[in-house]
């Protein structure tokens, strides 16, 4: 039976109440609902032909998979198909269906990030008419990549009497934790220390399939062509207090900067015995 809708006032309400009663941070919680809020209209973008295809990559693709086991994030990393000006078209033609009781719109600002070949634009979510959130979405090239069919791990959104979008379109695991591997590896690596621990994450939940992610990161190196695969790894000084307090607040079971080089390397070699063997 579909839950009835509440009025805008009582969600808020409840949903500081189940925050509370689940041990969920309430602007998390909030952002799962934009989430998957955005993952409906695009689901029902592509069923009525407005949208070819569409993926979820970054951060949010791996909260999706494993809820409060991996890291928060605040902004909705998407592939596209199109070229740029193309996909933020796409994206404003699919937003305009709306989903449920929800209503998008695509804010006048935009960033181009030359580099990723990516849009970043601020989409305005309504719930009712009335405002309920701000997402940022980096609408990046969608490629031909392994998809995913995800069921969402998110908890909370049943009890708002919200709809859950099931399943929703995530980068193939393997081809992410490739990517990621590349990116916190290379010349270009700054700011990419959270990779770390998003890899282990995925490793310590036994969700690492080693051949796959091993085929994945030799097409990726080998496509990017910025250093060599298998990569040589020394953990930046300036990525271990970070790592530390983000392990601790995640409940790794590595919490010292070293135990989480150490396991890092582990994996590595593991992928260099298979490019060996």
């Amino acid at each position: 039976m579909t839950p009835r809708p509440q009025p805008m006032e009582r969600l808020e309400k409840r949903l500081a109440r189940i925050a509370r009663e689940q041990g969920l941070d309430q602007e998390r919680l909030r952002r799962w609902v934009s989430f998957l809020a955005l993952c409906g209209v695009l689901e029902r973008a592509m069923s009525e032909g407005v949208l070819g295809a569409y993926y979820l990559k970054g951060g949010v693709a791996l909260e999706l998979r494993f809820a409060t086991r991996a890291r928060a994030t605040k902004d909705l990393d998407l592939g596209l198909e199109g070229h740029r000006t193309g996909r933020l078209e796409l994206l404003r033609r699919s937003l305009d269906l709306g989903f449920d009781e929800f209503a998008f719109r695509v804010k006048a600002q935009t960033r181009d990030m030359e580099q990723a070949d990516t849009v970043r634009v601020l989409v305005a979510v309504s719930y009712r008419t009335r405002a309920w959130q701000t997402v940022e979405v980096d609408l990046g090239a969608a490629s031909g990549v392994t998809v995913d069919l995800v069921a969402p791990q998110v908890q909370g959104l049943v009890e708002l009497g919200l709809p859950v979008t099931s399943p929703v379109r995530c980068l193939g695991l393997a081809e992410q934790i490739a990517q990621k591997l590349h990116a916190c590896t290379g010349p270009n690596s700054a700011g990419r220390a959270r990779d770390v621990l998003d890899i282990l994450l995925v490793e310590t939940l036994g969700s690492l399939d080693y051949h796959r992610v091993f085929a994945a990161a030799r097409q990726v190196f080998f496509e990017r062509a910025t250093h060599s695969f298998p990569p040589a790894f020394k953990l930046p000084a300036e990525w271990r207090p970070e790592l530390e307090s983000l392990a601790v607040q995640l409940g790794f079971p590595q919490t010292s900067a070293d135990e989480i080089e150490d396991q890092f390397l582990k994996i590595l070699e593991r992928l260099r015995e298979m490019d060996n063997g």
